[in-house]
């Protein structure tokens, strides 16, 4: 079976062909084939570039060169409206996509135009967006596979007996936690903690990586999230000790099996964009303290698709203004 060709612009020799095989009363998509085109492709230049219900390749060619000429350009109404341009590219050097833009501005920004994420996709690539997209490839950081470290811990508590409702993401304080590590020549680790239902992230920089430091690290984070009941993790030698950390911050503690690094998948994903700011090679132990609080500060602000487009922030500071109310 031949393959058909990939969408592009029909050329002014098949619009020519198109116009010979229709005086020879081919079909629609007997042309199509003859084309390697679509039938959809062939009927929609037929029905577009006819004038008078007559199929002329010249003119054809023409009224469709004159349309994409003078078409409105896509990402005009970003570029003509200050506010929206604005915020689109704050959001965008804050790393956001734009499938999430598109939706926050949809569902939280009731005084801006609707735009789709194809029209910012657009914007990126066209002359008004090119400092954005420079950015963006800039930013681009290579996927890297850590493998979890079985080093058979003792009396661990699998995932397997983790409850449904953690499971399904149904309340928030159920977190997962991975360390992020320096390049092979450099020191120290990031701890992240990742709420499961909202996102929410927490970051601790451990410098002399011991386990009383880890522990420490998770000390500091269950103050900043006392909601916190629950951690999933991998099975670092630095959790060894797990059953004292469990007693230290008062939560249960769950393992993913070994080399299953996807059943956290949560803060898996959460570091991925941590990577764009702290690149594999990076030594983190010269990472200064505002740096880290300033990549937790652009997680919790991500707007996301699964919570209606709000923040991880927001999603906190609603659940804790609620409680305060009783």
């Amino acid at each position: 079976m031949k393959k058909r060709k990939k969408f592009s612009r029909l050329s002014k020799s098949e619009r020519h062909e198109i116009s010979i095989l229709k005086q020879k009363k081919y079909s629609l998509r007997e042309i199509a084939r003859t084309l390697k085109r679509s039938v959809s492709t062939i009927s929609e230049e037929i029905r577009l570039n006819s004038l008078k219900n007559r199929y002329d390749p010249i003119k054809a060619h023409h009224k469709a060169y004159v349309r994409r000429k003078y078409s409105k350009y896509q990402p005009m109404k970003i570029i003509k409206n200050n506010d929206l341009r604005k915020l689109i590219d704050s959001m965008l050097y804050d790393d956001q996509s734009p499938p999430n833009i598109a939706g926050r501005i949809a569902r939280h920004e009731k005084n801006l135009p609707l735009i789709s994420k194809d029209s910012i996709y657009r914007y990126i690539k066209s002359v008004y967006g090119r400092k954005i997209e420079a950015y963006l490839q800039k930013k681009k950081a290579r996927r890297r596979r850590r493998r979890t470290k079985d080093q058979k811990l003792k009396d661990r508590t699998f995932i397997n007996k983790r409850p449904q409702f953690i499971n399904k993401r149904q309340r928030i304080g159920h977190a997962e936690a991975d360390f992020i590590v320096s390049g092979k020549a450099s020191k120290g680790i990031l701890l992240v903690v990742a709420d499961r239902k909202i996102r929410a992230t927490f970051l601790e920089k451990i410098t002399k990586i011991t386990i009383n430091n880890v522990h420490k690290s998770f000390v500091k984070i269950k103050q900043r999230f006392p909601e916190m009941k629950t951690i999933t993790m991998d099975n670092d030698i630095l959790f060894q000790k797990h059953k004292d950390l469990e007693k230290i911050i008062n939560v249960k503690i769950y393992f993913c099996h070994p080399y299953h690094s996807w059943e956290k998948g949560t803060v898996e994903n959460i570091n991925k964009y941590i990577r764009r700011d702290i690149p594999k090679a990076s030594n983190i132990s010269q990472c200064f303290r505002h740096f880290i609080e300033k990549i937790e500060k652009k997680l919790n602000r991500r707007s996301l698709k699964c919570l209606d487009y709000l923040t991880p922030k927001e999603c906190l500071d609603r659940k804790r203004n609620k409680q305060k109310k009783r």
